[in-house]
C-alpha cells in the first residue's frame, strides 16, 4: 500500500464525529473471558465487597466504557485524581464516586486518603479505575497505602479475539452494516489488542468500502489493517 493510501487511515475521523457513536448501555457490552469479572462488578451492585473497589487493567481493555455503565447506573460523581478537596468530599459523602485513570496524573493523595475515609464514614462507594493495582502507584503517604491495601481489586484483560469480534459486529450492526463472519475474525485477530483500534478499523472499513463502493470484504479488510499496522503510535 502506497504512503498517500497509509495516511488516508489515520484517525483523523472518529466515530463519535461521523454519527456513529456506539451504544454505552450494559444491554450493549459485550462480555468475553477477558472483561468478565469486571462485568460482573457492575452486575452485582449494590452489593459490593467494600466501601473502595479498584478495577486495574491495560489501556484499550474497556475499563472506562465499564466504569461510565456502573456511573449511570449508581447515579455516581466523577471525580479528578490532581483535584480531591472539599468538593469531592462533599460528593463522596452523598453517595457513589468514580475516579477514572487514577494512576495516569498526578494523584492528591492526601485528597484521596480524606475521600476514603469519607466514603466509609458515608457508608457508599468509591471506584477507582487504572492501569495497575496500588501497588505500582508509588503511593508515598503510608496511611493511604494502608487504605488501598484494604480496598477489593477486580481485574480486566487486554481484549481477547471474542470481545474484539463481538465488539466488532456491534459496531458495525450500529451503523446497520452485515459484514461476513470470517471478515470480522480476520479483522479481530489482526489489530492492536484494545476496543479503541476496534473502533478505528471499523470506522476505516466502512469508509474505504464506500469509497470503493464496495461491500466490506476481506480485501477491504485487509488494506485496512495492513495501512493501521504503520501508523505511528
Amino acid at each position: 500500500m502506497t504512503g498517500a493510501s497509509r495516511e488516508s487511515l489515520r484517525p483523523r475521523q472518529l466515530p463519535l464525529e461521523l454519527g456513529h457513536s456506539p451504544a454505552l448501555s450494559r444491554d450493549d457490552l459485550i462480555v468475553s473471558d477477558a472483561n468478565r469479572a469486571a462485568v460482573a462488578l457492575v452486575d452485582r451492585w449494590p452489593d459490593w465487597p467494600s466501601h473502595v473497589t479498584v478495577l486495574a487493567g491495560p489501556t484499550g481493555s474497556g475499563k472506562s466504557h465499564i466504569a461510565s455503565i456502573w456511573r449511570e447506573m449508581a447515579g455516581a460523581a466523577e471525580l479528578r485524581a490532581q483535584h480531591l478537596g472539599e468538593e469531592a468530599i462533599a460528593a463522596a459523602t452523598s453517595g457513589p464516586v468514580l475516579i477514572d485513570d487514577v494512576d495516569s496524573s498526578p494523584l492528591d493523595e492526601t485528597g484521596l486518603f480524606h475521600l476514603i475515609n469519607a466514603v466509609r464514614q458515608a457508608d457508599t462507594c468509591l471506584l477507582l479505575c487504572a492501569r495497575q493495582f496500588p501497588g505500582g502507584w508509588q503511593i508515598g503517604l503510608p496511611d493511604l497505602a494502608s487504605r488501598l491495601k484494604a480496598a477489593a481489586t477486580v481485574e480486566i484483560g487486554e481484549p481477547d479475539d471474542a470481545l474484539l469480534s463481538g465488539v466488532i459486529t456491534k459496531l458495525f450492526a450500529d451503523r446497520q452494516i452485515e459484514v461476513d463472519p470470517h471478515v470480522i475474525q480476520f479483522v479481530a485477530r489482526r489489530i492492536e489488542r484494545s476496543l479503541s483500534a476496534a473502533i478505528l478499523a471499523v470506522s476505516e472499513m466502512d469508509r474505504v468500502a464506500l469509497e470503493r463502493r464496495s461491500r466490506i470484504t476481506r480485501t477491504v479488510a485487509a488494506d485496512v489493517v495492513a495501512a493501521m499496522e504503520h501508523l505511528e503510535p
